[in-house]
């Protein structure tokens, strides 16, 4: 059976996927306590051998689907999440350039491409446990995630002077 000691180490992880889905600090926090709640409350359905982080994972996805339709200020998360995200950087002004540009076009892809892209680029995880955490086929997983780094990679090349993104991540990428 799982722990809480266990459970919370993921937090951090946690923590980052849900300020990227949420766009604040504060409804990232008020994310992943209901995730942790949910999952010190279910640890009886996790199963012997099921990877935690997957498992944590997709409770906290499906709390943030679930919080999404209660509140339709999709547009305000969306934007908000990438403006902090700039004034996070540290480095030169190119760099910070850079970054606002690409976290601007990641914030226009729609909803299910970006969190694919996030959960591979950002978190590393794999096509099937993204197919797991999203609770949809893997075929589907690859379908947005190939559709998504195509349509970023042409609005970031789009008027750009600078070298193509390159975009890659997670275990199974190739």
């Amino acid at each position: 059976m799982v722990t809480s000691s266990e459970i919370l180490d993921h937090v951090h992880q946690l923590r980052r996927y849900a300020r990227l889905l949420c766009g604040s600090s504060v409804d990232a926090d008020d994310l992943v306590q209901s995730t942790l709640e949910k999952a010190v409350r279910n640890t009886g359905r996790f199963r012997e051998g099921q990877d935690l982080r997957v498992w944590l994972f997709a409770i906290l996805h499906n709390t943030f689907r679930s919080s999404m339709r209660e509140n339709r200020s999709r547009r305000d998360r969306e934007t908000s999440w990438f403006e902090a995200g700039v004034h996070s950087v540290a480095g030169s002004q190119e760099v910070s350039a850079e970054l606002s540009r690409v976290l601007a076009a990641i914030a226009e892809l729609p909803a299910q491409q970006r969190e694919v892209l996030l959960l591979v680029s950002v978190e590393g995880f794999s096509t099937d446990e993204i197919a797991y955490t999203m609770d949809i086929p893997v075929g589907t997983v690859r379908s947005r995630l190939a559709r998504g780094r195509e349509m970023l990679r042409r609005m970031l090349e789009h008027g750009s002077t600078a070298r193509p993104l390159s975009i890659v991540g997670g275990r199974d990428a190739q």
